[in-house]
């Protein structure tokens, strides 16, 4: 961290792994709607919870705005949830067909 600090990377380290970090989330999102649907919000609110509180605990700015940032985006991914439903209903992204038993019912 000392290294970070004194060549004032600080900076360019939070913007570059914001940058993962939302480009995590898309997946997420989209991979969460296809296998869970809309269900699975609870799991990015707790995501979200614990990205809070690990914001709230750490005292280096660095760590602590990864926290956030990744509270914040976890949190967002709620919203993106349900945005993917209608954006899955409107055709713009596949639906997650149900696979049909040995003897021809769904599940």
């Amino acid at each position: 961290m000392e290294f970070i600090t004194a060549h004032n990377l600080t900076g360019l380290i939070t913007g570059f792994l914001t940058f993962l970090i939302i480009g995590l989330f898309h997946p997420l999102v989209v991979k969460g709607e296809y296998y869970f649907g809309v269900k699975c919000w609870w799991a990015f609110l707790l995501l979200g919870i614990a990205g809070i509180g690990g914001a709230l605990l750490f005292r280096n700015v660095l760590v602590s705005s990864l926290c956030g940032i990744f509270a914040f985006s976890s949190l967002w991914g709620i919203n993106e949830l349900f945005q993917q439903r209608r954006r899955v209903e409107k055709g713009w992204f596949p639906k997650r067909e149900k696979k049909e038993s040995r003897n021809g019912k769904n599940h």
